[in-house]
């Protein structure tokens, strides 16, 4: 093993587009590049390389993307795998999952309670037109976060394919909080949905179905 341990664990980019593919689904090159840490000429010359590979895809259409075959979602799941236990990090990445899945309830109640409020048996969109409100709604986002920060960076710590989470994290929030409330959870960009692609690639490292995980948080 050529890998250094005393430094976290890097990558292979072309496993990585693999993986970042995995975890947002279809996509556009510069989505691609930003959940991946990429340049944009990187990314797009490693997703062409991939698709002469035949295990990515572009569907050129207004709603396309790029998306993995199905070669390509056998190998993803290969090179997890195998990355896991070249970085010896399954019990770590375990463990930080288990601390995610504490907050993620938490997460998902500010994500409904900032598009819909509640007046006793009614509820209504909202429309943000009450700062008081949207205020106290991230209030408790800025203590999700607190929460979520170290998670993220003692993942990155090990394996450092999750170091951008913690950033685009930020970004989404400082751009919630100045107002920008789309950055909540109505954007890719989005508070909500950088979170959905951090729960999806956590997941996917240790190979458990939203199913399974299902069944065990509901027991």
């Amino acid at each position: 093993m050529n890998w250094d341990d005393s430094q976290p664990y890097r990558t292979d980019p072309d496993f990585l587009i693999l993986h970042t593919l995995r975890c947002i689904g279809v996509a556009g090159t510069e989505r691609i590049a930003t959940a991946s840490d990429l340049s944009s000429d990187e990314t797009l010359a490693r997703l062409q390389g991939n698709a002469a590979r035949q295990l990515v895809s572009l569907d050129s259409g207004p709603f396309g993307g790029w998306s993995l075959t199905g070669a390509g979602e056998a190998i993803e799941q290969e090179l997890t795998q195998t990355e896991l236990s070249l970085a010896d990090a399954r019990d770590f990445v375990t463990a930080c999952y288990e601390r995610f899945l504490v907050i993620n309830p938490k997460l998902l109640q500010i994500s409904t309670d900032w598009q819909i409020r509640r007046f006793g048996t009614s509820q209504s969109m909202n429309d943000h037109s009450d700062p008081d409100y949207d205020n106290k709604v991230l209030s408790r986002l800025i203590r999700i976060d607190e929460k979520a920060q170290p998670i993220c960076g003692d993942l990155a710590d090990r394996l450092l394919r999750f170091a951008p989470y913690a950033d685009r994290l930020s970004r989404a929030l400082d751009r919630s909080l100045a107002g920008e409330s789309a950055y909540m959870s109505d954007n890719l960009d989005s508070y909500h949905t950088v979170w959905f692609q951090l729960h999806e690639d956590l997941l996917t490292t240790l190979g458990i179905s939203r199913e399974e995980e299902r069944q065990r948080t509901s027991g």
